[in-house]
């Protein structure tokens, strides 16, 4: 995995489980954030990934997505997903994606899944909901909402995106793409939080914060075309 630094320990061994149930899992390019300090977390963020087209060749299981680690050792992910029969799993044709709210309790815990185009603007918003204690979370495609999904997680730690692959998809070539307009917000300010930033064959606008580490904005994250090799 490009970086742990925004995942509990917790979440590392929850996803090592998943993990294992596979024969091979890589991971690729990444931008991550985190830990916050131990006086802070994060309350919101959202991002917008611009899909970019299916891996090639094709194959089942290849994934992007931007998440959260929690201090309940959960992982809150939005997902994209190219399968290599994409409509027995979403009603979606060759060629298009799969996507959904999404988090990880060592189980993978779900909304609806529903078919993207390659081109679209798919935007992950998470938000803490202090009435319910849960992360409430929404999949948008072009501004409208499709899949959501509410979790009791803890607070969530760190931030970060990932390329994902499983089994044959670990021998696929993924094109470069963007998020945009990223803007994570801390529960209180965390004026270090900036140098948390590591890029893994990725690349930004620059992150940025306007009042004192409470916000943190930024406009665009490139993510590298990057070839899987198992």
């Amino acid at each position: 995995m490009p970086s742990l630094r925004n995942l509990t320990i917790s979440s590392i061994l929850a996803i090592l489980e998943v993990v294992n149930a596979q024969e091979t899992v890589g991971f690729g390019p990444a931008f991550s954030l985190g830990p916050v300090s131990s006086s802070s977390w994060i309350r919101e963020s959202v991002t917008t990934l611009v899909l970019p087209d299916i891996p090639s060749p094709s194959a089942d299981r290849l994934a992007l997505w931007a998440g959260m680690g929690t201090s309940g050792g959960d992982l809150i992910q939005a997902l994209a997903v190219s399968f290599a029969d994409p409509n027995a799993n979403c009603g979606a044709e060759v060629g298009q994606w799969c996507t959904w709210a999404s988090t990880l309790k060592g189980t993978q815990l779900g909304g609806e899944q529903v078919p993207a185009n390659p081109g679209d603007e798919l935007t992950m918003h998470y938000k803490y909901n202090d009435s319910t204690g849960n992360y409430d979370q929404s999949v948008a495609i072009n501004g409208s909402i499709v899949s959501t999904l509410s979790t009791d997680d803890g607070v969530a730690q760190g931030w970060g995106t990932a390329v994902e692959c499983q089994d044959d998809a670990c021998k696929s070539s993924v094109p470069a793409h963007r998020y945009l307009s990223t803007k994570i917000i801390l529960d209180t300010a965390d004026a270090s939080f900036g140098n948390t930033l590591v890029l893994t064959e990725a690349s930004s606008s620059g992150l940025t914060t306007t009042d004192g580490g409470k916000t943190w904005a930024v406009s665009t994250i490139n993510i590298n075309a990057h070839t899987f090799t198992d």
